[in-house]
């Protein structure tokens, strides 16, 4: 099969960071069909010789195991073409539609790793000189827009020019192998779908943390914030696999009819709970791995007076018979005492205790996204203590864990969650992309959130990096009489 991939924003961030060392590792896997072309766009005026020079040199960036050898890159580098365009003004276009016409690839995917002002300009750009056609296959990044009206408007201008199945709306965490392993786990095992309701779990908890701040991408956080930036897409998605029905069948539109009964499940917001199951934070100076590292507001590209939330918390409830009464609990922020991002379902104590175990032990499930990949099993067994003698021992309980490392079954070599994505819009798969309904649904769920924001005078609060954020998210979730992983 042939095919090209145009990457607008060619030179960019993303670009460099993550689509090259992906497509360079579906590559070295073999995986990449082998009659393709990378054609990157950008402003700059430059050769193909000197963009691969460039791609060569940000290779330099990319953890050592998925840097390419010298002869490696020369064989992916002749992939790799350059295209100068003004993506703002129709002109440019009929020089790419020439390019891309002149060689009639089975595929062309359209990768819009610009600013999402530009994508609607781009799609009716592309129309116009007939980049339209069946073969053609747009991938739109986050964020797809500011809010429910922005998204809607980016939607329905590129419904205008493509039909939805052309149309795939990335969120890289969908394509994490420990994501994949979630709907595994779920619906290729008979063992926890039983357990899986309100009658057996008390609460569930997703953290995506990070140590790291903003870096170099200040003033485009400054203007987005972590609700935006890993609530409305990431934190969602992942709440949604976890609380889905099991679809009737692995196709793209069963799966997503699924999630989008969960998104319409959660309950809405209101003035009460916004206050007390909301809370917003922002890094002030701290340590991390001990070294010091400057606030939030003294960030590159932060405005000094910004009240830009770095971190998030809140407590959801999806209002269906399955889950009814059950806390979701999601947390995300930047400068957090850790890179941890994991899933934990906490299931309910026994109805009678008859034996004595540690406090706040309990069996868990914990799902790892990140950086670890995998399962742990929390359990309960007859605990030894020999000060006490056999009577004590056998009523005492102790901890222990089934730990499944996904990494260690499955070899390092994993396919990661670009390289499977991009894979994925090559063969046509929009199982791990989300659809105009579901992201729409998503937006109108935080949107009052973010309406709350805007009247309240106090802003964020100040958390010290390296924490795990403002006590007040602590404290929300001890109201339910529940606790953090890290608190236990």
């Amino acid at each position: 099969m042939s095919f090209d991939l145009v990457l607008f924003g060619g030179t960019g961030d993303l670009t460099w960071r993550k689509l090259m060392p992906a497509l360079f590792q579906a590559f070295r896997h073999g995986s990449l069909p082998l009659d393709g072309r990378i054609v990157g766009v950008g402003r700059d005026a430059m050769s193909d010789a000197e963009y691969r020079a460039l791609i060569r040199a940000r290779f330099d960036s990319v953890e050592l195991a998925k840097r390419p050898t010298g002869d490696e890159f020369e064989r992916f580098a002749a992939l790799l073409h350059y295209l100068r365009m003004d993506l703002s003004g129709p002109a440019d276009y009929a020089e790419l539609a020439t390019l891309l016409k002149a060689r009639q690839a089975d595929t062309v995917v359209m990768y819009l790793a610009t600013a999402p002002t530009l994508f609607q300009a781009i799609c009716e750009n592309m129309a116009a000189v007939g980049l339209n056609g069946p073969q053609t296959r747009v991938v739109l990044e986050k964020p797809l827009g500011h809010d429910l009206a922005s998204n809607r408007a980016i939607n329905e201008a590129v419904l205008r020019v493509l039909p939805e199945k052309q149309i795939f709306r990335i969120d890289h965490y969908l394509g994490k192998p420990s994501v994949q392993n979630l709907f595994a786990l779920r619906f290729g095992n008979s063992l926890f779908e039983p357990l899986w309701r309100r009658e057996t779990i008390a609460n569930i908890q997703i953290t995506i943390a990070e140590e790291l701040g903003v870096e170099k991408r200040g003033a485009f956080y400054d203007s987005t914030g972590a609700l935006r930036d890993m609530v409305q897409n990431h934190a969602l998605q992942l709440l949604c696999a976890i609380g889905m029905e099991p679809p009737i069948n692995a196709h793209a539109d069963a799966i997503r009819d699924e999630k989008l009964k969960v998104l319409r499940s959660l309950k809405a917001w209101t003035p009460e709970t916004l206050k007390h199951h909301v809370i917003r934070g922002q890094y002030a100076a701290g340590n991390i791995n001990g070294e010091a590292v400057p606030g939030y507001l003294h960030e590159s590209g932060v405005s000094p007076d910004s009240r830009t939330e770095t971190f998030v918390s809140l407590r959801a409830e999806i209002a269906n018979w399955r889950w009814a009464g059950v806390p979701f609990y999601i947390r995300t922020g930047k400068r957090l005492a850790d890179r941890d991002a994991h899933i934990e379902v906490n299931f309910r104590p026994t109805p009678h205790a008859i034996f004595k175990s540690p406090l706040g032990a309990g069996n868990r499930l914990v799902i790892n996204l990140q950086p670890k990949d995998g399962l742990e099993l929390h359990l309960l067994a007859q605990g030894q203590d020999n000060r006490q003698g056999a009577r004590a021992a056998s009523q005492t309980l102790a901890p222990v864990q089934l730990d499944l490392d996904f990494d260690k079954r499955f070899g390092t070599e994993r396919v990661g969650a670009y390289e499977r994505l991009l894979l994925d819009v090559i063969d046509g798969r929009l199982n791990l992309f989300v659809r105009s309904d579901e992201q729409e649904e998503a937006w109108r769920w935080v949107e009052p959130i973010l309406d709350a924001w805007q009247h309240d005078t106090d802003g964020p609060r100040p958390y010290t990096a390296g924490t795990w954020g403002p006590s007040a998210s602590s404290a929300m979730i001890a109201r339910d009489s529940h606790w953090w992983s890290e608190e236990s």
